[in-house]
């Protein structure tokens, strides 16, 4: 489903058109709001820097408390009444609620960790939130979690000050979850969600959003995905004294003349997974797990094709072809519909520089699977252990650090349509995907037992989520996508559209 830009075109005197020669969205109805966003920007925006120079990284173990304490004064700032945070077994989560009289409730899920990164890699320091300009936006704020989630968390919450401000009632009410292990594939935020308090909250909200800038530079658009595919997180390790074969620790590599090697039986376990081009999972039993696409979802999906540019894709991500050479549409829906095995790494022996004469006594893959529906991580894993079992690997260590399964929303429930109604209410091209490609814990809200819709939303653009030089569009210089001051309007657009659908 696409919409056109006509209410961007239009120019009536009620103000809900958008001038084609700037970057900002329709006019807002409610003035006072809009001049709150503009007076707070600029505490806005320190306030995303501040927040970036504040990392939470679990696989690291960094930023615990000050990662969960942070984002509870965060959200008591920006007017929820009460935030408190939620053990778990690992990291824990914030729990916040904002009651403001109102007939519907929203439910807002953030993450406050974020990525490792190397400094050495990048042009600013990661930590600093260095604003540049960047050619054909505009100026962005370069910093580790910008846009993978900071940057648009700290839009949403620019919009609550702007209500506070502006001595505004929000239209809806407000439950917010957020969890610190998003990034390890978030082995314990179910236990946050089903504790009995926020689960009790979460069930009066007509579904979940986490926010996003995820608006296309080339034409402003926005995907607004229906589900998502699961994760499943583990490792693979070979030893030679759990094998009780090969060494026991690294001996000279001479001996491999005599002695087995557990990198290479690595290797030949990892070869079982998938076909001989990588591109196929083999795990017996998994592909009958596989639910095929509708024909609705490879409409949406077709849509989608005719409304994105390849060679633009291409260009991003740095690539020249697709597996197989498959065409445009193929790509795509082979993006939704197929279940993946990804080697994240591989370590083993030696790795400095020039060579080392060893013969490793242990090798391990790092590992990431992502789900697609009907699978389940623990389906998904029972069948890994007997597929490597019946070929003899018994002794291959499975260890899984994380994961979900993938998630589903129908375009029919009412978040969809608020969100497609803010879109075409601002003259936003929106198309809906049947599924991402990428992963985030939304079935723990979709699945029981809440069984709420859940999606991402929002306005602006950023990139470089999990890469150097990170960054989030502050200040935009292109016609067709928003900065943070008009998309944080774009939230209060959609509170308004949320509170209005039926």
């Amino acid at each position: 489903m696409t919409i056109d830009r006509r209410t961007m075109l239009k120019t009536g005197a009620a103000g809900m058109g958008i001038a084609a020669a700037g970057p900002a969205l329709a006019a807002d109805p409610h003035a006072d709001i809009r001049r709150a966003v503009e007076a707070g920007h600029p505490a806005a925006v320190e306030r995303l820097r501040e927040w970036i120079a504040l990392p939470s990284i679990a696989a690291e173990d960094r930023g615990y408390p000050q990662g969960p304490d942070y984002m509870r004064r965060l959200a008591l700032d920006a007017g929820f009444q009460s935030a408190e945070i939620v053990p778990s077994k690992g990291k824990p989560g914030v729990f916040a609620t904002l009651d403001a009289g109102a007939r519907k409730t929203l439910g807002i899920y953030f993450m406050y960790d974020v990525k490792q990164y190397d400094p050495k890699e990048w042009s600013s320091p990661p930590l600093e939130g260095r604003i540049v300009d960047k050619p054909g936006l505009g100026k962005v704020m370069v910093g580790r979690g910008a846009v993978n989630q900071k940057g648009p968390e700290t839009v949403f919450l620019a919009a609550l000050h702007a209500f506070k401000a502006a001595g505004r009632k929000l239209p809806v009410n407000l439950v917010l979850v957020a969890e610190g292990e998003e990034e390890i594939a978030s082995p314990n935020f179910h236990e946050i969600v089903q504790s009995p308090r926020v689960a009790a909250a979460l069930r009066k909200t007509i579904g979940v959003i986490i926010p996003t800038g995820w608006q296309n530079p080339a034409t402003g658009a926005v995907t607004l995905a229906l589900g998502a595919k699961g994760a499943m997180e583990f490792e693979l390790t070979v030893s030679g004294e759990k094998w009780g074969r090969g060494p026991k620790g690294d001996i000279h590599s001479s001996e491999k003349a005599r002695v087995d090697s557990p990198p290479w039986r690595l290797v030949a376990a990892l070869s079982t997974l998938v076909s001989p081009d990588g591109n196929t999972v083999m795990i017996d039993g998994i592909q009958e797990k596989v639910a095929p696409l509708t024909p609705r979802q490879r409409e949406l999906i077709a849509m989608t094709a005719r409304a994105t540019d390849e060679a633009v894709v291409k260009q991003q991500l740095g690539v020249t072809r697709w597996i197989d050479d498959m065409d445009w549409d193929a790509s795509l829906i082979r993006l939704a519909q197929v279940p993946t095995v990804n080697i994240q790494g591989l370590v083993s022996g030696y790795t400095g520089p020039g060579g080392k004469t060893v013969l490793p006594g242990r090798a391990t893959a790092k590992i990431e699977m992502r789900l697609v529906p009907d699978m389940t991580i623990e389906d998904t894993l029972k069948k890994l252990r007997a597929h490597l079992d019946k070929r003899g690997f018994q002794d291959v260590e499975i260890n899984v650090s994380g994961g979900y399964g993938p998630t589903q929303t129908d375009e029919q429930s009412a978040l969809i349509r608020a969100e497609l109604a803010t879109c075409e209410r601002l003259g936003v091209p929106a198309t809906l995907a049947p599924r991402l490609a990428g992963s985030w814990p939304g079935v723990i809200f979709t699945g029981p037992p809440l069984n709420l819709p859940a999606g991402q939303f929002g306005f602006g653009h950023g990139s470089g989520a999990h890469a150097p030089d990170e960054y989030f569009l502050i200040e935009s210089s292109n016609p067709k996508v928003m900065g943070m001051k008009d998309a944080t309007m774009g939230f209060v657009d959609f509170l308004y559209q949320v509170a209005a659908t039926a």
